[in-house]
C-alpha cells in the first residue's frame, strides 16, 4: 500500500497519535455526558488501523522514513520536531495499539456503572496519546516531553479511584520515583548536547551520524549519559531499586493494570535503552546487565509469597523487565524487543483475567454482604468451575510466562536466555553468574505463576459461603481475552516453534552480537527449562491442591519475600523519615537560630532606633527648640519696643539712663 489517501507515512503515523489526543479532548468538553467510551474506543480502533495497515506495513522491513520541521530557536541552534520511522518504532507504536485497543473493550464492561468513568476514557485517551507520541518522536527532546506526559497521566490512571488513601499514597509514589529516574533522563539529554550540538536521533546515530567522531577524551562523559539515560529507565520500566511504585501502582483500576504493565508505560524504559544503544560502552551494558539480573531475581522471590493476584503480576512484569534490561546489557537489544513484543499479549491477558476473577469476586463480596479481600488469592480456589474459560485463557498465558513451548514465550525467553549464556561463555569469569541466576529465575517464574494458577483455579473453594454465585465474564471481556491468548501462541511470531531465529520480529533488526553461537544450548537449555517447570508445577500442585504444604506460616524467607525485602520499610525509615527529621531540624534551625538571630538584630536595632529617637528629641530638638525659644523671646521684647509709640521710647530711654548712671555710681 503506497500512502493512504496520498498522504505519506509519518503523517499517517502522526494521525495515529493525534486521533487519541482528539478523543481526549472531546471527552474532557463533554464530561459526565459523555459516559459510554465509544468517542475514546472508536479513537484507539482508528488508530490500530491505520497503524498496522499503513505505517507498520509500509515501513516494516522497507527504508526509514523521516520528516521534521523546525520548532525553535535559540541563537544560532534550530531545534526540530518530527517523526521518525523505523522497524523500531513502528513496531512499538503497533505493539501500544494492539494492546490499547482490547483493554479499551474490556473496559467497558468492566467500568461500566463506575462514577468517575468519563474521567477513566479522557485519561486513557491521554495516556494513549503520551505512550503512541513517545515511540515515534526523532529527538531525545520530544521523546523527554512524551516521557513527562506518560508519567503524569499514569499519576491520573493509579490515583483514578482517589477517594482511597491507598490509591492516593500510591499515585504520588510512582510520581516521585519517576522524578528521579527524569532526572537522570534529563541529565543524559544535556550530556548528548553538550557534545554532540543536537538531540536528533538520526544526526547522532545514522549511518553517517556524529557518534563515531568522538574522540577518546570523550569516554568519560559517554558513560556518564549512558548511565543517565539507564537511571531514567530504571525508573520507568521498575528496576531495582526504583521498583517500589508499580507493585503499589495495582491501586488503579485492573485494566489499567494491564495496559501500564503489559506494552505502555514500564516497557518505554526497554525502548528507551533499544533506541540509544549505539551510545553504550561496555562499562554502562555492564551495569545495564546487572541491575537487570537483580531486578529478575529479587522480583521473582517476592513474588513467591505475595497473597494479592495484582501483586503477583505485578513482580512478575517487574522480573521480566529485568530479562529484558539484561538483554540490552549483553548486546541483545533485539531478543530484549522480540520479549517485550511476546510478553506485551501474555502480561495483558494474565492481568485482564485476573481482572475478570476480581470483578467476580467483588461481586460475591457485596451479594453475601461479607468482607474479604477480592484479590487475595487465599480467598479463591476451584473457579473453574464457574469461570471455565477464563481459566484456561489464564492457564495459557501462564504457561507462556513460564516459557513453556509452543507459546509465544518460550521462543522470546530463549532468545534472552541462550544469548546470555554465550555471552557468559564468551567472556568467562563471574560473567556466567548471570545467565546461570536468569535460569532459576526463570524456574522460580513457572512456580510462583504455578502457584496462582493452582490456588485461584483448582482445590476447593476456601469461603465460607454455602452458595457462591460465580460466572463467567461477559463477551465484551471475553473476546479481547481471546484475541489475546491466540497472540500468546507461537505461530503469532514465527511458524517454527522450536526456535526463535524464525522468529518474525527478530528478523527486521540486524545486530551483530559481540559473542559466537553455541549450537547445543539451543537444545539443552530449553529442555532443562521445560523439564524444570514440570518438576516445580508438580511440587506446586502438592502444594497448593493437594494441600501437603510442608513449610511454616512464620517461616522467615516467606515473611521477607511477603514483604517485599522490607525495601518499602527501608525507604520509609531511611529516606521518608530521614527526609522528615532532616526537615524538622531544618526547621529547628530556622525557627530558633536563623529567626533568633533575625529577632535579636531586630530587637537591637530597634533599641538603637529608640535611644537615637530620644537623643534627636529631647537634645537635638531640645537644643534647636531652646534656640529658637530664646530668638523668638527676644524678638519679641525688640518688637514691642518698637510698636510707634512716643512714650515708650521715652520711657525706653529713661530706662537706659537711669541703668547707665547707675552704673556709673556703682563703678
Amino acid at each position: 500500500m503506497n500512502g493512504f489517501m496520498n498522504i505519506s507515512t509519518p503523517s499517517v503515523s502522526l494521525l495515529v497519535v493525534i486521533l487519541p489526543f482528539l478523543a481526549f479532548l472531546i471527552q474532557a468538553m463533554l464530561g459526565r455526558r459523555s459516559q459510554s467510551g465509544m468517542i475514546s474506543l472508536v479513537a484507539i480502533g482508528l488508530s490500530t488501523v491505520l497503524c498496522a495497515l499503513f505505517v507498520f506495513a509500509e515501513v516494516w522491513q522497507d527504508q526509514p522514513q523521516h520528516e521534521s520541521v523546525e520548532w525553535f530557536r535559540i541563537g544560532n541552534h534550530s531545534f526540530q520536531i518530527g517523526v521518525m520511522l523505523n522497524n523500531l518504532t513502528v513496531l512499538m507504536q503497533l505493539i501500544v495499539c494492539v494492546i490499547a485497543l482490547p483493554v479499551h473493550i474490556y473496559s467497558k464492561a468492566y467500568m461500566k456503572g463506575d462514577p468517575g468513568i468519563h474521567r477513566y476514557w479522557m485519561y486513557l485517551s491521554l495516556f494513549c496519546f503520551a505512550m503512541l507520541g513517545l515511540t515515534i518522536a526523532d529527538n531525545l527532546l520530544m521523546m523527554y516531553i512524551f516521557w513527562e506526559l506518560v508519567g503524569f497521566a499514569s499519576y491520573l490512571l493509579i490515583g483514578f479511584w482517589f477517594t482511597k488513601d491507598s490509591a492516593v499514597q500510591a499515585n504520588k509514589k510512582a510520581f516521585i520515583i519517576n522524578r528521579i529516574g527524569d532526572l537522570g533522563f534529563l541529565l543524559g539529554i544535556a550530556t548528548v548536547y553538550s557534545q554532540f550540538g543536537t538531540l536528533n536521533l538520526i544526526d547522532i546515530f545514522g549511518k553517517e551520524g556524529l557518534l563515531p567522531t568522538l574522540n577518546a577524551t570523550s569516554e568519560g562523559l559517554m558513560t556518564f549519559a549512558g548511565i543517565c539515560f539507564f537511571v531514567g529507565a530504571m525508573a520507568k520500566s521498575a528496576q531495582f531499586p526504583l521498583h517500589v511504585w508499580l507493585p503499589d501502582a495495582m491501586e488503579g483500576p485492573t485494566a489499567v493494570s494491564s495496559l501500564i504493565h503489559a506494552a505502555t508505560m514500564v516497557a518505554a524504559g526497554v525502548f528507551l535503552m533499544s533506541t540509544v544503544f549505539p551510545l553504550f560502552n561496555e562499562t554502562v551494558l555492564a551495569v545495564i546487565a546487572i541491575i537487570g539480573t537483580i531486578t529478575a531475581l529479587s522480583a521473582a522471590y517476592f513474588a513467591l509469597a505475595q497473597r494479592d493476584i495484582k501483586r503477583i503480576l505485578a513482580f512478575s512484569t517487574i522480573s521480566q523487565l529485568g530479562y529484558m534490561m539484561v538483554g540490552i546489557g549483553i548486546g541483545a537489544w533485539d531478543a530484549a524487543m522480540f520479549h517485550l513484543a511476546t510478553h506485551a499479549f501474555f502480561k495483558c491477558l494474565l492481568f485482564l483475567c485476573a481482572g475478570a476473577v476480581i470483578h467476580e469476586m467483588a461481586h460475591l463480596k457485596d451479594a453475601n454482604n461479607t468482607d474479604f479481600d477480592p484479590q487475595d488469592i487465599n480467598n479463591m480456589g476451584g473457579l473453574r468451575k464457574w469461570m471455565p474459560k477464563t481459566g484456561v485463557l489464564m492457564v495459557i498465558a501462564s504457561l507462556a510466562l513460564a516459557g513453556f513451548p509452543l507459546t509465544s514465550g518460550f521462543l522470546s525467553k530463549d532468545a534472552i536466555l541462550v544469548s546470555a549464556f554465550e555471552w557468559g561463555l564468551h567472556h568467562g569469569n563471574v560473567t556466567l553468574l548471570i545467565p546461570i541466576t536468569l535460569t532459576i529465575v526463570s524456574l522460580m517464574t513457572a512456580f510462583y505463576i504455578g502457584r496462582l494458577i493452582f490456588k485461584v483455579f483448582f482445590g476447593k473453594f476456601r469461603l465460607n459461603i454455602a452458595h457462591p454465585h460465580l460466572h463467567e465474564a461477559p463477551i465484551t471481556m471475553l473476546a479481547p481475552m481471546f484475541f489475546l491468548g491466540i497472540c500468546s501462541f507461537f505461530f503469532a511470531f514465527s511458524w517454527n516453534p522450536l526456535t526463535y531465529h524464525h522468529a518474525y520480529l527478530l528478523k527486521g533488526f540486524h545486530v551483530d552480537y559481540p559473542f559466537s553461537e553455541v549450537h547445543l544450548l539451543h537444545i539443552a537449555l530449553p529442555l532443562f527449562l521445560t523439564a524444570g517447570s514440570i518438576l516445580t508445577w508438580i511440587i506446586g500442585w502438592r502444594w497448593y491442591v493437594q494441600e501437603r504444604y510442608p513449610l511454616n506460616k512464620d517461616n522467615q524467607l516467606l515473611a521477607f519475600s511477603l514483604n517485599q525485602g522490607y525495601l518499602n520499610t527501608f525507604n520509609q525509615r531511611v529516606f521518608v523519615n530521614g527526609t522528615l527529621a532532616i526537615s524538622k531540624g531544618l526547621y529547628w534551625f530556622d525557627r530558633t537560630i536563623v529567626d533568633g538571630l533575625v529577632n535579636l538584630f531586630g530587637q537591637v536595632t530597634r533599641k538603637v532606633a529608640d535611644l537615637a529617637a530620644w537623643i534627636d528629641t529631647n537634645l537635638v530638638d531640645g537644643l534647636v527648640n531652646t534656640i529658637g525659644g530664646t530668638t523668638y523671646y527676644v524678638g519679641h521684647l525688640l518688637r514691642w519696643v518698637q510698636n510707634g509709640r512716643l512714650q515708650n521710647y521715652l520711657g525706653f530711654a529713661f530706662t537706659v539712663v537711669l541703668l547707665g548712671i547707675i552704673y556709673l555710681i556703682f563703678k
